[in-house]
């Protein structure tokens, strides 16, 4: 390591406001993801980590010869059972997760190796450090933290690079077959009454919109697991407060209707020419032989193209029909971290085969979240 030791301040800084002007700066000059914007994780921050008894460990990077913020690493400690664990600001609504920074200044930060161990020193005691869904390598949070090398998840996440015309991207990304097999299913749904769809335009529409997700997304999931997170208050008002609070920049939500009342609905964040789909709901016991969820994503795709978008990022999980809409898969990654016997007890264990997992789990009443949690499962 070529040593730079007074580069970088180094503080822990709970009370951070992600709303801020500098914080704003920093994130748009960043290469971090749409789950690190202002709003998500203002909202993560005030609205859910309270009811998931979480508490902020927000570590600040200034540069100490301006004090001008430099990067940010959003972490909470959550007790898990016996477990402390520190966690990246997720709590299971966020797919990708990354320092807020330039790949640059973080490559300058672990120059400075003082910076470094302050950092390390600062975010103890825990027994389990886990930072999953990590996108690339580009910022090494492992070097960082001084965390062993990280290791591949058991899922991707799923992209499909948009063309213009939309006839030209649906010929290249679906296949002939698959288009014939939506245009009858258009005409199906078309008979059946007068279809619609649009992007929410105003709070009515938003709240009318995410209604109706938690309404057909509740018996979905309810085998599924703890079930639904829209079901719990704090998610719904968590997710459709970032839905109105990012309306016309940060946030789209697509609805379409048949005689007036919402069948499908698709909620999905705008980031650098690209929308990332979050959380979608189907009334699929009314529309599931016109494969409603296809549909919707295929008017999604052409509204993207006709603004000028990019890339479709279906995010993270591997359902099959992401590759039906041309979607390529991303390996996706994970840093773990004992920092006790504790910690490496139960890291042997979550790394053992599933029924010594489960087993292990138990016999330590340690209920980590799982964090493989697709689009449909949100």
């Amino acid at each position: 390591m070529n040593k730079n030791n007074d580069a970088f301040d180094v503080s822990i800084d709970d009370a951070f406001d992600f709303l801020s002007q500098e914080y704003a700066e920093l994130f748009d000059g960043s290469d971090a993801t749409a789950f690190q914007h202002p709003l998500w994780l203002d909202g993560l921050y005030r609205k859910l980590a309270p009811s998931a008894a979480a508490k902020p460990l927000v570590v600040v990077v200034r540069y100490r010869a301006t004090g001008a913020l430099a990067a940010v690493l959003p972490l909470l400690r959550i007790r898990r059972g016996p477990m402390r664990t520190i966690e990246f600001a997720d709590l299971r609504v966020s797919d990708y997760l990354a320092p807020v920074c330039t790949a640059k200044t973080f490559a300058d930060l672990l120059q400075d190796e003082d910076a470094c161990l302050n950092l390390r020193r600062l975010v103890k005691p825990f027994d389990l450090l886990r930072i999953p869904k990590l996108l690339d390598a580009r910022m090494p949070i492992e070097s960082l933290l001084g965390a062993p090398r990280r290791g591949f998840m058991d899922t991707n996440a799923y992209a499909t690079v948009l063309v213009s015309p939309f006839e030209q991207w649906q010929a290249n990304a679906l296949g002939r077959s698959y288009q014939k097999e939506l245009a009858k299913k258009w005409r199906q749904i078309e008979k059946r009454g007068a279809l619609t769809f649009s992007c929410c335009a105003d709070s009515t529409s938003i709240l009318e919109a995410m209604e109706v997700m938690k309404k057909f997304r509740g018996p979905r999931f309810e085998a599924q697991g703890d079930g639904d997170l829209l079901q719990r208050p704090a998610y719904f008002d968590f997710y459709s407060g970032v839905a109105l609070r990012g309306l016309g920049s940060f946030v789209r939500l697509y609805a379409m209707k048949m005689d007036g009342e919402v069948i499908a609905a698709v909620l999905g964040l705008c980031h650098r020419d690209s929308l990332l789909v979050v959380m979608t709901a189907f009334d699929i016991a009314g529309y599931k032989s016109q494969s409603i969820g296809a549909l919707m994503f295929e008017r999604v795709a052409r509204d993207c193209i006709e603004r000028g978008d990019q890339v479709l990022d279906f995010t993270i999980g591997d359902e099959p029909y992401k590759k039906q809409f041309g979607a390529q898969p991303t390996p996706m990654s994970s840093v773990t971290q004992a920092g006790s016997a504790a910690g490496s007890v139960a890291l042997f264990a979550l790394k053992q085969a599933p029924w010594i997992k489960q087993a292990a789990k138990r016999m330590a009443d340690v209920r980590l979240p799982p964090t493989r949690t697709s689009t449909d499962a949100r």
